[in-house]
């Protein structure tokens, strides 16, 4: 699973208000190149929850995306546009669990075998 998918994922335990963002606890992370589209990426930049992608790619392991979400004036840069890339499409959580933040209890499981959905 992509760090895109996982941003837009919420828990879906009956009686949860607050299900978002998913924790996540890794067993397997793989990368996976993609070939970097920076009109893609400028346009999903304000879709996405800053800090959900930011928590999820530190749990992945990966710590190059700055904690505060940056000014569009970044999305010029072809570093923060790499960085950003990376986190968002090249990272796969192959083996795992999605944990709800309310609760704490693991909403989806994935093992290699089954995978998650990207």
């Amino acid at each position: 699973m992509r760090l895109l998918t996982h941003n837009m994922l919420s828990s879906n335990i009956k009686g949860v208000t607050n299900g978002f963002p998913l924790g996540i606890e890794v067993v397997k992370v793989v990368e996976k190149q993609v070939e970097l589209n920076a009109d893609f990426l400028k346009n999903m930049f304000h879709k996405i929850d800053w800090k959900g992608l930011v928590d999820g790619s530190r749990a992945m392991g990966y710590f190059e995306l700055p904690g505060e979400p940056p000014e569009t004036s970044a999305l010029e840069s072809e570093e923060f546009l790499s960085k950003f890339h990376h986190a968002l499409l090249e990272l796969h959580l192959e083996e795992g669990a999605l944990v709800c933040p309310e609760t704490g209890n693991i909403c989806h499981f994935a093992s290699t075998l089954r995978g998650f959905p990207s």
